[in-house]
């Protein structure tokens, strides 16, 4: 009797262990499904259509990973150079910062292209490079951050040339990631998304570490870049490969296209990507310097001149919003139309871009400054995307990754030049935003006429391998 009452005392004891136990492992798997849950959906999303198999899936999340890690140094940089001062000396330590970052940055973003052109077998590790460069020195900013040491500059010099090579390695390897049946817009429209979105998570991140201190923005940089590093040897081998593929000059002359055969064999190697995509890459170049100048230009001005009842900080948080979301559109628009009239789209985005300028410009105000960001971001996507689009068609598959490579430098050296002018410019936001209908208008009318006799042909006039 005494065995069989204790054998049910170890059985109720059992049982509510077990029941309790029972509990612990739901509440868990309640816990932990919202990431695994989470990680799966962005997972499916990322290797749809024959991306998870090209190895393009892996690239999506590695530029998700850049985007987050580029936003937490943004975030932790602005605080320190930017809103820890009064106006007039934040302008001028921006100001040092771009002198001392963004000129040797000029001098260096022409080689990074022919460079990296020339180290076509070591792709994932350059893109392994970089990420692994900005964890490093995300860990000596933080450093800087703290001692208020001159360490900074030349750190951040370094976070920006790294940041750039990683872009411009990015865009020669997508072409190389391609699932069957699946275009380059398409393909790049959904890294630019990624890239969107992550950093649109990552900023309030970003922003909430900063109000724990200043370097930890840098600390989660520091992690990210860290699994971007691993992330990049993920990628396929095919990566690397270099099989079918030669260097690329951006020109267009008649000279190149269709020069005696003799005068051509005098440069071996030369090549041309043909008349469309170099008046392309002008008007992108424009919507591009019209970006960099509206970043620098209206950081100072929404500073000094808020949006009407908003603090500093939330006026450029507004634009900030406006411009990222004209951007995600812009990206949105160019997948569904995929290559549909390259020519048009970006003649015609380039006009609605200088249009909104020039209203914002006459009738100054806030609601058209957020317009005019929004509308800038939607553009630049757009008229990207139609530019890479061209580059497919019109550039012969044995140098379009070198093309690729080439023309975003010179897209980065467009972003730098514009910001240059913005933090030079008076604090007038009507004389601004007509510099900025300037800027546009002179890349909308040198190529509009090259890029609608290109649109009448159809794209006949092909690119010619030398």
């Amino acid at each position: 009797m005494n065995d069989v009452a204790a054998a049910d005392r170890g059985s109720v004891r059992g049982g509510g262990s077990g029941r309790v136990g029972g509990v612990v492992r739901s509440v868990g798997r309640a816990l932990h499904f919202p990431v695994t849950g989470t990680a799966r959906g962005i997972r499916k999303a990322t290797h749809a259509h024959g991306a998870g198999e090209s190895g393009l899936g892996k690239l999506i999340e590695l530029h998700a990973v850049n985007g987050a890690g580029d936003v937490m140094i943004t975030v932790a940089l602005a605080s320190t150079v930017f809103f820890s001062v009064p106006t007039d000396e934040a302008r001028g330590r921006v100001a040092l910062y771009l002198a001392i970052t963004m000129a040797p940055f000029t001098v260096l973003a022409p080689v990074i292209g022919p460079l990296l052109d020339r180290l076509p077998h070591g792709r994932r590790a350059a893109m392994a490079g970089a990420m692994l460069a900005r964890a490093l020195l995300a860990l000596i900013i933080s450093g800087a951050v703290a001692s208020g040491s001159l360490e900074l500059y030349p750190a951040a010099l370094g976070v920006l040339v790294a940041s750039k090579a990683y872009g411009v390695v990015r865009s020669a390897v997508v072409p190389r990631l391609l699932p069957p049946g699946f275009s380059l817009v398409k393909a790049n429209s959904r890294v630019t998304l990624a890239g969107l979105l992550a950093t649109g998570v990552a900023a309030p991140i970003g922003a909430g570490l900063h109000a724990v201190g200043d370097p930890w923005p840098l600390y989660g940089a520091f992690v990210i870049f860290v699994a971007g590093t691993f992330l990049s040897f993920s990628l396929p081998r095919k990566v690397d490969s270099a099989k079918g593929e030669d260097f690329a000059l951006l020109a267009a002359d008649e000279e190149h296209l269709h020069g005696p055969r003799q005068k051509r064999a005098k440069r071996p190697g030369l090549r041309t990507v043909g008349p469309a995509v170099t008046h392309a890459l002008g008007a992108n170049a424009a919507l591009r310097c019209l970006s960099g100048f509206l970043i620098f230009f209206l950081a100072f001005l929404l500073r000094e001149h808020p949006l009407a009842g908003e603090s500093a900080a939330v006026s450029l948080g507004i634009v900030g919003v406006a411009a990222g979301t004209g951007n995600a559109l812009g990206t949105a628009v160019g997948a569904w139309l995929k290559s549909k009239a390259p020519e048009i789209i970006i003649v015609t985005v380039v006009a609605v871009a200088l249009g909104t300028a020039i209203v914002a410009a006459l009738f100054f105000g806030p609601f058209l400054v957020a317009c005019l960001a929004a509308v800038a971001g939607f553009a630049q996507a757009l008229a990207k995307l139609s530019l890479d689009a061209l580059i497919q068609r019109d550039v012969p598959e044995l140098v379009r990754t070198s093309a690729f490579a080439r023309s975003e430098t010179l897209l980065q050296m467009a972003w730098v030049f514009g910001g240059a002018i913005g933090i030079v410019m008076p604090l007038n936001g009507t004389l601004g935003l007509v510099v900025a209908a300037a800027i546009v208008a002179a890349g909308w009318l040198t190529t509009l006429r090259g890029l609608l006799a290109s649109a009448r042909h159809g794209g006949r006039t092909r690119a010619r391998v030398a």
